[in-house]
């Protein structure tokens, strides 16, 4: 599993190709991109801190987690942090599987982590000044959904 938290820009396909070349041991590989929205071009500005050492270890462990639960094969989890605009890329999450369902939720249960329970401090900056930015009711209750979930069921169970 890789951890990445970086103030640089990505591109995010340069990223799956890289993650997906060669592979011959992998049936699916699901990513995801979120991008820094302007809400309405009010946001100016995405500021995110992290504590280096704490913030990539806490991701790991859930990357582990959620590898051991949906049995991945592989996770690559680039974050970025500092000052972002509007429309730069955030995050990018793949995941690789022996088959599509545990690809889709593995990387589900991961931006839903990454959303309401990773430790960053988000801040943004509007046209009205500076504000931080808590997770919403509704992503702390997509995160949960994943607390007492059953695994992601195997080929031999969905027979």
């Amino acid at each position: 599993m890789t951890v990445r938290l970086q103030s640089d820009s990505f591109a995010p396909g340069d990223l799956l190709a890289a993650f997906c070349e060669g592979r011959r041991d992998v049936g699916a590989v699901v990513s995801f991109t979120g991008l820094v929205r302007s809400e309405g071009d009010t946001v100016e500005a995405l500021e995110l801190e992290a504590y280096p050492g704490f913030t990539d270890l806490e991701i790991g462990r859930i990357a582990d987690a959620a590898a051991l639960r949906h049995g991945l094969i592989e996770v690559l989890i680039v974050h970025r942090v500092g000052r972002l605009l509007p429309g730069e890329p955030i995050v990018f999450v793949a995941a690789a599987a022996s088959h599509r369902r545990a690809a889709f939720a593995a990387a589900d249960q991961l931006m839903d982590y990454l959303k309401s329970r990773a430790p960053f401090w988000k801040k943004s900056h509007d046209l009205g000044g500076e504000r931080w930015i808590d997770p919403r009711p509704e992503d702390y209750q997509d995160a949960q959904r994943w607390d007492d979930a059953p695994a992601t069921p195997s080929l031999e169970d969905r027979r």
